[in-house]
């Protein structure tokens, strides 16, 4: 089995990585704009896991960058049999005062460059015949698929929260867009499954770090490696999407019905918490 993890030098796509590694006993391209940590990160993988872990260096944020990396695949003569799309930025900041570049990579980062790769990966998938072995192997109790995709959503999906417009916009399209192709996908024998997770301990939301230790201690966070370990098994076993946490769960019809006056509210007090 091969997978193609995107963002994977650190943090949850990291997760990813180290777990279809060690639990999956996969094969790795990994995908990061981060060429001295990703090399590292591929290193340290092969050695520990008796993998192979390719680093493959890329800015997603970049219009052809699907396009590219698929190329680069065919080239190479790569069959990816799973693909987690986890490359992602934040930033919390007034619409007005958010430069033109930063906007045009998170709009091109988190949809365009996520549409393209599953329509790209997808299409070899569907395509895919599977050898007599292949169709005897079960994954986590299910029979193997053609292929897997996970795509990264967040509960942020259903908020319509200030300073994070762009973000949460983002994310309500892979969301709905991931859901989408469930449908499309499944009768061709291959599975897509969207998480939807609420906070995720890790740096990218610039939290100071007592507040990230407080966040996993009151179970209002929860480790990535919890995270990635629930989102695998899903994708394997062929789920649409998931939101972990049943009070996050019970919390997503909420969040659609938030009173202006929270809303206000937490923008007056968010920045604070910010490093």
């Amino acid at each position: 089995m091969l997978s193609l993890v995107t963002g994977a030098s650190s943090g949850i796509g990291l997760q990813y990585a180290t777990q279809l590694a060690r639990d999956y006993h996969s094969d790795l391209i990994l995908v990061s704009n981060q060429e001295t940590e990703l090399k590292a990160v591929a290193e340290e993988l092969a050695k520990s896991f008796g993998v192979k872990a390719i680093a493959r260096y890329a800015d997603l944020s970049k219009q052809d960058a699907a396009e590219t990396l698929f190329e680069w695949c065919q080239k190479q003569q790569y069959v990816v049999d799973v693909l987690i799309n986890d490359a992602g930025v934040f930033f919390f900041n007034p619409y007005v005062e958010t430069s033109m570049r930063r906007i045009e990579l998170m709009l091109n980062l988190h949809m365009i460059t996520v549409a393209k790769l599953c329509r790209l990966f997808a299409e070899q998938m569907v395509n895919r015949e599977l050898t007599e072995e292949e169709r005897k192997q079960k994954i986590c109790g299910k029979a193997r698929k053609k292929g897997y995709i996970l795509n990264m959503s967040s509960m942020s999906a259903w908020m319509a929260m200030p300073g994070i417009q762009t973000y949460n916009s983002t994310k309500a399209f892979i969301y709905n867009f991931s859901k989408s192709l469930w449908y499309e996908l499944k009768p061709k024998d291959v599975s897509i499954t969207v998480m939807a997770p609420g906070a995720v301990d890790t740096a990218l939301f610039g939290l100071a770090p007592h507040l990230r230790r407080l966040a996993v201690n009151l179970t209002a966070s929860i480790p990535p490696e919890k995270l990635v370990k629930r989102a695998l098994r899903k994708m394997f076993r062929g789920k649409k999407a998931d939101t972990p946490g049943f009070l996050n769960w019970l919390a997503t019809p909420l969040l659609k019905h938030t009173p202006d006056w929270l809303v206000f509210l937490t923008m007056k007090y968010v920045g604070k918490y910010q490093k």
